[in-house]
């Protein structure tokens, strides 16, 4: 036998070997602590807030004195109830804004029923509703302050946001 079939033996009975001793150790391997599942959430593996916003989006948006979904609000709301029911794990915070004439009573009212309608919408998709709420916030927090109608359908939205517990606003809020 020449060296490099010997070299070649060698590395052909260490792979083997290694195979063989990964098979019989694998079983007593411990996960890491990056996937282990978040507190009070056993057995669900949570995705980023980066990869929700990278694969499914966080916003839709609506036509003027509008709470009804468009086929491209559905669109990404369909992304987003397929995330969100594979990542148990997360809380939903639906926040509905307005920029449209009227009140502001009127305006807070609208966004809510846009942040509702979002509600339904993934609910109909298999996201839990005790995972969810919803929140008006009418004209407060606009994205872009101006008065032309193609700058202004960027206020009248709702934002998905995950969160790991239940804020004031959340009719499941405990307080603490």
């Amino acid at each position: 036998m020449n060296s490099v079939q010997s070299v070649f033996s060698a590395l052909v009975l260490l792979a083997a070997g290694l195979a063989v001793a990964g098979c019989n150790t694998a079983s007593t391997l411990t996960p890491r602590g990056t996937d282990n599942a978040a507190a009070g959430f056993a057995d669900v593996r949570q995705g980023t807030e980066e990869e929700f916003i990278m694969d499914a989006g966080r916003r839709v948006y609506f036509a003027s004195g509008s709470a009804q979904l468009d086929d491209v609000a559905m669109e990404t709301l369909d992304l987003q109830a397929a995330w969100l029911v594979r990542h148990r794990g997360w809380l939903v915070k639906l926040q509905g804004f307005a920029d449209d004439p009227g009140s502001d009573a009127k305006n807070v009212t609208l966004s809510r029923e846009r942040a509702d309608v979002v509600m339904a919408y993934l609910a109909s998709k298999g996201v839990s509703p005790q995972r969810m709420w919803a929140k008006g916030y009418g004209m407060d927090r606009p994205v872009r302050n101006c008065s032309q109608t193609a700058c202004k359908v960027q206020n009248r939205r709702v934002v998905v946001n995950l969160r790991e517990e239940f804020d004031a606003a959340a009719p499941q809020y405990k307080g603490t």
